[in-house]
C-alpha cells in the first residue's frame, strides 16, 4: 500500500497492513480524522481506516485511490501481497487467468467499485489501476462475442435517396439538402435495416479504438503477446462496423440467451469511454484524473483460484452457491469429482504459508458449511460420512508458475483437524523497476 497525498512526496506500506499516527505525524491531521471507507457501502469491508483509539492506520485486501479529506488529502493502496519492495502483485495477470473460462466472467460484477459522484483525483498512468482491468475484462468479453458470432440486428438509417423512396421521408433535411440545393430527385429518407451496423455493435467497436490506443501506455501488457493475439482475433469481425455512435441511443438493450455477454460488454464499453471521458487524447496522458475507486483484491484471488480449480477439474469445479445453485454463505467453491469430493474456499492470507499455523474462524466456517444438508445432496455423499474441507491460500515463495495447476496429491493436511487440507497457489508478479 501507498498513501500519497496530493500535496505531498508517497509514503509506502505492504498491502493489508497497518501503521501508526506517529508514522505519518506531518501527513494527516488528528482532529480531520475521516470515517472509514467502505467497499459498496458495506460495513463489514473495510479499505481503509483510522482508529483514533489506538492511533492506528488500517488497510485491507483493497487496492485503489479514494479521498480521506475530501478534496485535500488522498490515499492510493497498490496491490503487494509479499514483503519484497520490488515486486508487486501482478493483478492483471490474476484476471486474465480467470477470465479463460468464459463461465467466470459473469461473477465479476462486485470486483470494483467506482465513485463516479466524488472529485476526481490526479495519479499517474502508472498509478492507474482500475482502466487496465475494465480494458482486461471488456477484452476478453468482445472476444467470445466474436467468438460466437457479432449479433445482427435492425437499426436505423438515414440516407440521401436518389430517385426512390424508402421508409419515413425526412422533410425538412429533404427541403434543406436538396430542394435549396436543386437536387430535385434527391429524397432524405429514414429507414430501418438488418446487419452487424447495429447501435451495440457500434458501442463496442467505439471502445476498442480507445482499448487500441490506450493498451501501448500499459507496462505489464505492450509485450505481452495475448494482447496482440486478442486484437488480431477481433479486429477482423468489426471491420464493416462504424464506429459512430451516440451514446444516449444505447439506453436498452434486449437480451438474448445466446448474446448474453453483450449486456455486460456494453456496460464496460460505457465505463471505458466515460473512464477516458470520451476523448481519445486521453488514452495518452501520462498524469490523469479518475474517480475515486476500490478494486477488491480477495474477490479477484477467488476467481483467480476458481479459474485453476476449472483447468484441473472442468465442470465438476462448481462456483459455490451461484454454481451449485445453494443457499447463500456456502463455501467459495464444490468439488464434485469422483475420489476428489470436498468444499474449498479461498483465503487470501499468507498465514497459511507457515507450517502448523490456521485461523480457526476459518476451521469452524468450513465445518458449519460442511453440515449443510444440501452440500451433502450435491456431492452425493452420505450424511455419516465426514465431508472434507479445503483451503486454497496464496504463496509467498514465488517459484515458476508456468503451467501451474491445482494438484489433489498436492494437498496438505492441517493438523490437528480431521479431514481438513490445504494447498498454495502461485501469485504472478511483476518486479517493479
Amino acid at each position: 500500500m501507498s498513501l500519497f497525498l496530493q500535496t505531498s512526496n508517497s509514503k509506502h506500506f505492504v498491502e493489508h497492513h497497518h501503521c501508526y499516527f506517529e508514522d505519518i505525524a506531518n501527513e494527516i491531521d488528528v482532529p480531520k480524522l475521516p470515517q472509514p471507507i467502505l467497499f459498496l457501502q458495506n460495513e463489514k469491508a473495510v479499505c481503509f481506516e483510522i482508529n483514533v483509539h489506538t492511533r492506528r492506520i488500517q488497510t485491507n485486501y483493497y487496492i485503489g485511490v479514494d479521498w480521506i479529506i475530501e478534496k485535500e488529502k488522498a490515499i492510493y493502496v497498490e496491490p503487494k501481497l509479499n514483503k519484497n519492495s520490488k515486486e508487486q502483485t501482478d493483478y492483471l495477470k490474476m484476471l486474465f487467468s480467470a477470465l479463460k473460462h468464459p463461465e467466470v466472467a459473469k461473477h465479476t460484477y462486485d470486483l470494483f467499485e467506482i465513485k463516479w459522484e466524488k472529485t476526481p483525483i490526479a495519479i499517474t498512468q502508472e498509478q492507474d489501476l482500475l482502466s487496465p482491468l475494465l480494458v482486461v475484462q471488456y477484452l476478453r468479453l468482445v472476444k467470445e462475442i466474436v467468438r460466437k458470432g457479432l449479433k445482427k440486428s435492425y437499426y436505423k438509417v438515414e440516407n440521401n435517396l436518389y430517385a426512390k423512396v424508402k421508409g419515413k421521408v425526412l422533410v425538412s433535411q429533404t427541403i434543406k439538402q436538396n430542394l435549396v440545393k436543386n437536387k430535385p430527385l434527391h429524397t432524405y429518407c429514414s429507414y430501418d435495416e438488418f446487419g452487424l451496423n447495429s447501435l451495440e455493435n457500434r458501442l463496442l467497436k467505439k471502445a476498442l479504438v480507445f482499448v487500441q490506443r490506450y493498451l501501448p501506455t500499459i507496462k505489464n501488457l505492450q509485450n505481452e503477446k495475448y494482447t496482440t493475439e486478442i486484437f488480431n482475433y477481433i479486429n477482423p469481425a468489426f471491420e464493416f462496423v462504424s464506429d459512430e455512435v451516440n451514446l444516449h441511443d444505447v439506453k436498452h438493450t434486449k437480451t438474448n440467451a445466446f448474446y448474453k455477454e453483450y449486456d455486460e460488454a456494453i456496460k464496460l464499453a460505457k465505463l471505458i469511454l466515460k473512464r477516458f471521458g470520451y476523448n481519445i487524447t486521453n488514452t495518452q496522458q501520462k498524469t490523469i484524473k479518475t474517480p475515486p475507486f476500490w478494486i477488491d483484491m480477495s474477490k479477484l484471488f477467488e476467481l483467480y483460484v476458481l479459474g485453476l480449480l476449472k483447468d484441473a477439474y472442468g465442470s465438476h469445479a462448481l462456483y459455490g452457491g451461484k454454481e451449485a445453485k445453494l443457499s447463500y454463505g456456502l463455501p467459495d467453491y464444490l468439488i464434485t469429482k469422483d475420489g476428489i469430493k470436498c468444499i474449498a474456499d479461498a483465503k487470501y492470507k499468507t498465514l497459511y504459508n507457515e507450517k502448523g499455523q490456521y485461523d480457526i474462524d476459518n476451521i469452524r466456517q468450513l465445518s458449519a458449511y460442511a453440515r449443510d444438508k444440501k452440500v451433502f445432496s450435491k456431492l452425493d455423499i452420505n450424511e455419516k460420512e465426514i465431508i472434507d474441507c479445503l483451503i486454497i491460500y496464496p504463496l509467498i515463495d514465488q517459484s515458476s508458475i508456468l503451467d501451474f495447476k491445482i494438484d489433489f496429491e498436492c494437498f496438505e493436511e492441517v493438523d490437528p483437524f480431521v479431514g481438513f487440507k490445504k494447498i498454495g497457489v502461485p501469485i504472478p508478479i511483476i518486479n517493479k523497476i
